[in-house]
């Protein structure tokens, strides 16, 4: 059992996938946590296809791309609030609009690119395995960032996530609020796109939030419960890619949905 533990921190990659794993581990489901309270599930997959330009134009001049893409999912992250605001939409219609637009204009910049090389797969699934020291520090940086806003802002977060017609009452600094918390949710998107790709980036998110939210009442043990859930799917996940050959953010995301399956059947039998 300790080789099966020790074993793959030999080598230095699995260490950085390690670290990296860890912080998406935590961060995405902390987030999670608002996102799942917001009903806002939708805006996790769409904001992980949004900053995909971003990303193209990190490969095309020679930047990490992990640092392209935070400009790009802050600006989206502030246009969808923009666009709810004044176009009169739902969230989720400028969500939509946005996420397929700014996709398309990411396919198109690949595909006009001929000077990269890009790995649709890399994308797509995410490369955990291949996490750079610079991609470690940059997450390292943006965990830093959001664990100190989701601390300042966490009376208003709260008040707007259960009570978002008083929250409306308020004004101004409601608006604010949502603006900020959607910005730190894009950054945390940024980090889980390393590990588990655009495609599955939303799984880490949702699901290990999800699975606590059907554990617990209260709202700071729910942030809590879901940040050691997926921290334990994220590692799991990458021991199992390890030792079985399997793709990183697929396993991630099937001990995930595993962890959220059990937990969602005993809540069902302890209720029954």
């Amino acid at each position: 059992m300790i080789d099966f533990l020790v074993a793959p921190l030999e080598y230095g990659f699995m260490v950085r996938a390690l670290i990296g794993s860890i912080l998406v581990g935590v961060m995405c489901p902390l987030v999670g946590a608002y996102v799942v309270t917001r009903n806002l599930a939708f805006i996790g997959d769409a904001l992980a296809h949004a900053v995909l330009p971003g990303m193209v134009l990190g490969f095309i001049v020679g930047i990490n791309p992990a640092i392209a893409a935070i400009p790009t999912g802050v600006a989206v992250a502030v246009l969808v609030r923009t666009v709810s605001r004044r176009a009169g939409l739902s969230t989720d219609t400028s969500i939509g609009i946005l996420f397929a637009a700014m996709f398309a204009l990411g396919l198109v910049m690949l595909a006009s690119a001929t000077t990269i090389r890009v790995n649709m797969e890399d994308l797509l699934l995410g490369k955990v395995l291949a996490i750079s020291p610079t991609d470690i520090y940059v997450s390292l940086g943006i965990t830093v960032v959001v664990i100190l806003g989701l601390f300042t802002l966490h009376h208003w977060l709260m008040f707007a996530s259960f009570d978002p017609v008083g929250s409306q009452v308020v004004g101004s600094r409601s608006n604010f609020v949502d603006y900020v918390f959607l910005v730190m949710l894009a950054l945390v998107i940024v980090i889980g796109i390393q590990a588990a790709g655009i495609v599955l980036v939303m799984a880490m998110l949702v699901t290990p939030a999800a699975a606590a939210y059907l554990l617990v009442r209260r709202f700071v043990s729910m942030m809590l419960l879901a940040a050691a859930l997926g921290t334990a799917s994220a590692v799991t996940g990458l021991y199992v890619s390890y030792h079985f050959n399997v793709p990183a953010a697929p396993a991630m995301t099937l001990v995930a949905s595993g962890i959220f399956a059990v937990v969602a059947l005993f809540r069902r039998r302890a209720l029954a």
